[in-house]
This record gives structure tokens, C-alpha cells and sequence, in this order.
């Protein structure tokens, strides 16, 4: 049995925490908050709740098989998973509205042909083909595999198998997602929403790999899930309570200054108020600058390896607790899109970044009785993509998303009580990210940016959990991370992920 430290106690960190000890280390979770959970939290107010990190879970089969697996006991026994249907709703910029059934691929197709005119849905649904052709070739080594060492193969091309284009003579293959909903959705609508997927994650469409396809397929192929009784935030504590009911031990308000070494290899952390605390592993779940802060300012992950990735995008949110019960009917999640999208990117991914003057704005309206006072009041939550850091006017871009939302939710003013905004400083503050900023899942091509770094580091013995590290940002992804980690402690390098 070892003794394993884990920094931090984010959902990442806490799937790796939960495995390590089922089998058979002593574990200690030391959180410089005074909660679990992450970017997984909950503000309350006046009989209101709210998530305040993700609104719904995508792939919920990696949640699943981290309870299977350290204690054979169903998800589903600790929480209540339920799909969302319709999977989303999206209104256009022409005004154009369609409704998308969860995990349907035939009735999406019919839902768009309807909407969009004959031979959108045919030509939505070949594009699924193709992403999910991406989907089975990156699976295994982007999300269920350590990063392989000649990580550079990953990088240099993409799997997305795109269709011919010919153009002046010239035949081409879609590079970028942008390209792929050009050349091969022929609808500024479903471009729209193709790019919507990918500039949900912080992603500019007209510079993501076309193998970006893989976000839209995970949600069509899989679901989307909501946790119902409370919101996201109940996954979070039922990953508590299973660390718990695995004698995870956790020390909240207790920040970690420093990873201790000897010999090379991590032998424990320094606490800011109680010293030294040994441990045979270490398990970071912090982003890539506080790791080199943490190990005296000289990067850890390994001079070969992929580069640490820094996000360049991150989120604004408003909350918002109405008066008037949520209609029958109401979808859970509504996409607003911008009226010029071109414009909206040229803000976010320009030179000098900056808030769009009119963003894409995603509305999420539960229908969950324990996030409300009674039936006659609503919590509605707003987000839009932002650039990180501390450029943006809160007051400014609540009253932008408002605006947008009321295209969703028409009188939505008239009902409003009040409103809690949170910007990238509050994302800053809750997980430790200087600027806020979001990471992104990992994908292919593109030279091996949208990598992240592997799990284990130059240090012998100290490894790295959760969005900055392999496999990325994202609920699963953070499930999976946990997962690669546990193998690796447990098994060592030569641990190749689950079969």
C-alpha cells in the first residue's frame, strides 16, 4: 500500500482518487477550497440553485464505469440520469427554429428536413457517418490510452475522412470544421450548427481540425444527460461519497505550496500551515502553471512531449430566477445563435479579443422542481463563450445575453427577480486558472495543438488529472483522465489503457 497525495479536488482528480483506493493505497485529497467538485458547483439563493460549471453530461457510460469499478454499484443507484428531449433546440439567425430529438439519428434528420427543407436531414446524417468514422479511429488513442510517446503521429493527419471538393479545377478535402460544414453541409444553418458545437468548447471552427466532427457525434451518438434533483453538481457529490465510501481521505481548506522531491522522484507536498506531508505518489489536478509553480517554476511534463496547452477562451454566465413556472414543453437547452456569426468570431478569436457585441448564447431550463423554490417560479441559466481573462464587463455582457435569451424565452424580463452573473475571474477562482480560461478536449491534426499534455511528468512518481492534462477538458474527459491515471500508479508505464 502506498501513500498517494492528490492536489486537488476536482472530478478528474476525484475519479483517480476513488480507483487508487479501491486498489489498496492510503489516498489523501488536499483542496485549498472549502468544497469538492471543480468547476462543478452549485450557487443558491432565495430557494434557487444553479450549476455553475456544465449544465449536462455527455457520455455518461465514463461516470458509469468509474462506480462499476470501485464498488460495483449502478450510477444510476446514487443519482437520477435522465436524457434530455428535445437534445436541443436551436434558434437561427433568420429566425429559423428546429428542435433535435436525443440520440435519434432518424428523428433529427426528419426534424431538419422539416425545418431546414428537403435533404438537410440526409445530408446532416451522411456527415454523422463520417464523424463517427473519426470517432472509432481516435477513440482508443485520444481518450482510452496514456498519450503514446510518438505523440506526432496523432498530429499529422487527420482522421476526419472528408469528401472531394472540386473547385476551379481543383479537387480539395475540408481541413477545418468550417470547411467541412461548407463543402459538405451546403447550409448556412447547419453550419451554424455544426460550428456551434465546436465554439461551445472555446473553439474557432474556422481554425479547428475537421476532425472536430467528433464533439457533435459524441452528443448524437450517446445523449445528453441531466442529473435530475439537483443539477450536475449531484454527480459531483455522489464522486465524493464514493471516495468517502472508499476511505478516501479529504483535507478542504488546505493549500498545497509545493510538490517535494528527493532523488528525483515526488516524495510528498509541502502545506502551507502543516509542512511536509510524505507520500510514495503525487497526483496533480491543476493546471500546467500552478504544477511549475508548485515544483519551483521549471516546467514538469516532459521535454518531448506535447507542449502545455493554455486556453484562450472561457465563459460568461448569468443566472437568472424568475417569476412564472417553466412551461410544458419547454426545451432543456436552447442554442441562440449570433446574427453574424463571421462577426462574432473575427471578436473572439482576433487579434485584440474581445466580448461579441451579439454572441451565440446557450439557455438551459431544467425542468427540476429541486432548483426552485416552487412550481411557480424558474431558474433559467445564460452562457456564451468569452475571451479569458479580465476584459469583460459583467454588467455589459449579462445585459447582452438577456437580450439574446429573450429570443428563446420571449417576456423573459418581465418575469426576472434578479440575476447572479459569473465571469472568467469566478471561473479563476474556483479552479485555480489564472486567466479562467477553459481547456478543450483533445483532438487530432492540427500539429498536435489541440493535444494536451501526458499524465505522467519528468518527475518520477508525480503525475497530472483532469482538463490540462491528456485527455482534455469536458465531463468524460475528466472521468477518463482519473482512469489513465489509476492505471498508472497501479500498473506503471507500461499500463495501456482499459480493454
Amino acid at each position: 500500500m502506498a501513500r498517494i497525495a492528490v492536489i486537488g479536488a476536482g472530478m478528474g482528480a476525484m475519479a483517480a482518487a476513488a480507483r487508487l483506493a479501491v486498489a489498496g493505497h492510503r489516498v489523501v485529497v488536499y483542496e485549498r477550497t472549502g468544497t469538492y467538485g471543480g468547476a462543478l458547483g452549485r450557487f443558491e439563493r432565495d430557494g434557487f440553485s444553479f450549476d455553475t460549471g456544465p449544465g449536462l453530461l455527455p457520455l455518461p457510460a465514463v461516470w458509469r464505469d468509474l462506480f462499476v469499478k470501485t464498488g460495483k454499484e449502478p450510477l444510476e443507484d446514487r443519482v437520477e440520469l435522465v436524457q434530455v428531449d428535445p437534445s436541443s433546440r436551436h434558434v437561427f439567425a433568420d429566425g429559423t427554429e428546429v428542435a433535435l430529438p436525443n440520440a435519434s439519428r432518424a428523428g433529427v434528420v426528419d426534424a431538419l428536413d422539416a425545418a431546414l427543407g428537403p435533404t438537410a436531414g440526409r445530408r446532416w446524417s451522411d456527415f454523422l457517418v463520417r464523424a463517427r468514422e473519426a470517432w472509432d479511429r481516435t477513440r482508443r488513442p485520444l481518450l482510452e490510452e496514456p498519450l503514446w510517446p510518438n505523440w506526432e503521429v496523432l498530429a499529422e493527419r487527420d482522421p476526419y475522412p472528408s469528401v472531394p471538393h472540386k473547385r476551379l479545377l481543383r479537387t480539395r478535402r475540408a481541413g477545418t470544421l468550417a470547411e467541412v460544414g461548407a463543402w459538405e453541409l451546403r447550409d448556412a444553418r447547419l453550419t451554424a450548427l455544426l460550428g456551434s458545437h465546436a465554439l461551445a468548447y472555446g473553439l474557432d471552427p474556422r481554425t479547428a481540425p475537421a476532425n472536430t466532427a467528433v464533439l457533435p457525434y459524441m452528443e448524437y451518438a450517446f445523449g445528453m444527460w441531466y442529473v435530475r434533483g439537483g443539477g450536475l453538481r449531484e454527480l459531483a457529490r455522489a464522486v465524493y461519497e464514493r471516495c468517502l465510501a472508499r476511505r478516501v481521505e479529504f483535507r478542504f481548506g488546505t493549500e498545497v505550496t509545493a510538490v517535494v522531491e528527493k532523488d528525483g522522484r515526488a516524495a510528498g507536498v509541502e502545506l502551507a500551515e502543516e509542512g511536509l506531508a510524505e507520500a510514495e505518489f503525487v497526483v496533480a489536478g491543476v493546471a500546467p502553471d500552478v504544477l511549475d509553480r508548485l515544483c519551483g517554476g521549471s516546467p514538469v511534463r516532459g521535454g518531448g512531449d506535447v507542449p502545455p496547452q493554455r486556453g484562450g477562451a472561457s465563459r460568461l454566465t448569468v443566472h437568472l430566477a424568475l417569476r412564472g413556472g417553466r412551461e410544458a414543453g419547454a426545451a432543456h437547452r436552447t442554442v441562440v445563435h449570433a446574427p453574424d456569426g463571421a462577426a462574432e468570431l473575427d471578436a473572439l478569436f482576433g487579434p485584440e479579443p474581445r466580448m461579441p457585441g451579439r454572441a451565440t448564447v446557450t439557455v438551459l431550463r431544467p425542468d427540476d422542481p429541486a432548483l426552485v423554490p416552487d412550481k411557480d417560479h424558474e431558474a433559467v441559466t445564460l452562457s456564451s463563450v468569452v475571451p479569458a481573462g479580465e476584459g469583460v464587463d459583467a454588467e455589459d455582457g449579462a445585459e447582452r445575453l438577456v437580450d439574446a435569451a429573450e429570443r428563446a424565452i420571449p417576456g423573459l424580463r418581465d418575469r426576472l427577480l434578479w440575476r447572479e452573473v459569473r465571469t472568467p475571474a469566478d471561473i479563476a477562482a474556483a479552479t485555480g486558472v489564472t486567466d479562467g480560461a477553459i481547456p478543450v478536449p483533445a483532438l487530432a491534426a492540427a500539429g498536435g495543438r489541440l493535444l494536451h499534455a501526458a499524465n505522467s511528468t519528468r518527475v518520477a512518481g508525480l503525475f497530472t488529472v483532469g482538463g490540462w492534462s491528456h485527455p482534455g477538458g469536458g465531463l468524460p474527459h475528466a472521468g477518463m483522465s482519473g482512469a489513465l491515471v489509476a492505471g498508472l500508479v497501479v500498473e506503471g508505464p507500461e499500463f495501456r489503457g482499459s480493454q
